[in-house]
């Protein structure tokens, strides 16, 4: 188990130590039979339906490499995404680059440039509802200094890729210059990953195809905010739907951060506090936690199971294919 694993698994430990300190178990169950279940249900067609709007994005973000149906996008969405939660340290993050290599012409390595291209596109969205959230209410300091420092780093990483596809040329000349530094054969690996790699950040050139996917992705995450405001409602919580934006948004910065398998720890603690900013109880904040948690990756497990058979895959797997010189698996 590598370092990072291990600290994840420590900063979930300590997580879940402060999300049940002086909370008493059976208090909890006992919220959760006043749960109502209309409400819970609407909630987990609302997250299918998220589910199914990042598999088509990511059809659109591969479509300059090749175009692939619907039915193989969302099945190997729905393994990659039963890989990030199962697998520690983000590792799981190469499935998906993996197991579309293995059913199409794509390469490994051009698909993660996609997955970079996504990255960028939500950290850019929820940082936009995050600038609006703070006109509508005094948010912590913390919080809007790791929106800053987050938005700074998205940018620079935005511009980089700008270069590297509208001054491809110039980029891998300098590139190159680096490169020559290294072995011949070493160089002329990270060569081939580097051009093909650049391969799959292709759709940024085209500006209107762009503009289509931050659309997507701002349906994406009003879909999620719109999910977490059913699930309080299902929990009888009278909060607006700001309440359901900043719990999307410091959910997303808890589980960003290094964590165990499932996110356990990171996820609860992390809705404990954004609904604290709402003066909900602890006891509460916590019941729905666990609520939405458990239905979040319930949900992932069903559908990463139900398409496993179709697209099995090992760590070691990956591993090796990334180890490789880029060519993705035919």
């Amino acid at each position: 188990m590598n370092k990072k694993a291990i600290l994840g698994i420590l900063i979930s430990v300590v997580l879940v130590y402060f999300s049940v300190r002086g909370i008493d178990f059976q208090d909890v169950m006992g919220n959760l039979r006043y749960v109502r279940i209309s409400y819970v249900i609407f909630f987990l067609l609302l997250v299918l339906f998220m589910s199914w709007l990042r598999s088509y994005r990511w059809g659109i973000l591969l479509s300059p490499l090749e175009k692939i149906d619907q039915i193989s996008l969302f099945s190997v969405t729905a393994v990659g995404f039963l890989a990030i939660a199962a697998i520690p340290a983000r590792l799981g993050e190469l499935a998906r680059p993996y197991l579309i290599a293995k059913r199409s012409s794509v390469k490994m390595s051009s698909a993660l440039g996609t997955i970079l291209i996504e990255r960028i596109l939500d950290s850019f969205t929820v940082l936009g509802i995050a600038v609006i959230v703070l006109f509508f209410m005094d948010l912590p300091s913390w919080m809007i200094k790791s929106s800053i420092i987050l938005f700074l780093l998205t940018l620079v990483m935005f511009g980089c890729i700008a270069c590297l596809i509208w001054r491809r040329n110039a980029s891998l000349r300098i590139i190159n210059k680096i490169l020559s530094a290294l072995p011949g054969k070493f160089a002329h690996t990270i060569d081939e990953i580097i051009h093909r790699f650049i391969d799959g950040l292709e759709i940024v050139a085209d500006i209107r195809i762009l503009l289509y996917l931050f659309f997507l992705s701002a349906v994406i995450w009003l879909v999620d905010v719109w999910a977490i405001y059913v699930l309080l409602k299902a929990f009888n919580m009278q909060l607006t739907p700001l309440a359901s934006f900043v719990v999307m948004i410091v959910l997303i910065a808890g589980i960003a951060i290094p964590a165990a398998p499932g996110f356990i720890g990171n996820w609860h603690y992390s809705c404990i506090l954004a609904l604290s900013l709402f003066n909900v109880a602890k006891l509460a904040a916590l019941s729905f936690a666990v609520v939405y948690h458990f239905l979040s990756i319930l949900i992932v497990i069903i559908l990463g199971v139900a398409f496993l058979p179709f697209n099995r895959f090992s760590l070691s797997d990956m591993k090796n294919e990334m180890r490789n010189t880029g060519a993705g698996t035919s």
